[in-house]
């Protein structure tokens, strides 16, 4: 089961774990975790990030580097560079950066 940022929470430092990660509300610093990150549509982070899996539904602005996968959903939002072996961009997403798609 993954552990839940709500809407209302607003985080301001370093995230790790080894578990799940959605985020519903506003994270900013860095996130660091074994297994995927979910930022839902009400989800906004100002971070670096590393993990396996990110999923962007909401607003994300850094850098992601991710072990297996990203995946911009159409109502996601990115600033930053992605370096991971597989990139998802949906149509209706908004990307700026670069891509690094090197094992």
């Amino acid at each position: 089961m993954a552990n839940v940022i709500g809407s209302s929470i607003v985080i301001d430092g370093e995230i790790t774990g080894d578990e799940d990660l959605v985020i519903q509300g506003t994270v900013k610093g860095k996130i660091t975790l074994k297994e995927s990150l979910y930022v839902e549509s009400t989800g906004e982070v100002e971070a670096d990030i590393e993990t396996r899996n990110v999923e962007v539904s909401g607003s994300v602005v850094g850098n992601i580097h991710a072990s297996d996968k990203v995946e911009l959903k159409a109502d996601g939002r990115m600033t930053g560079d992605i370096k991971a072996p597989r990139i998802l961009i949906a149509d209706g997403a908004t990307f700026k950066g670069n891509v690094d798609m090197d094992r």
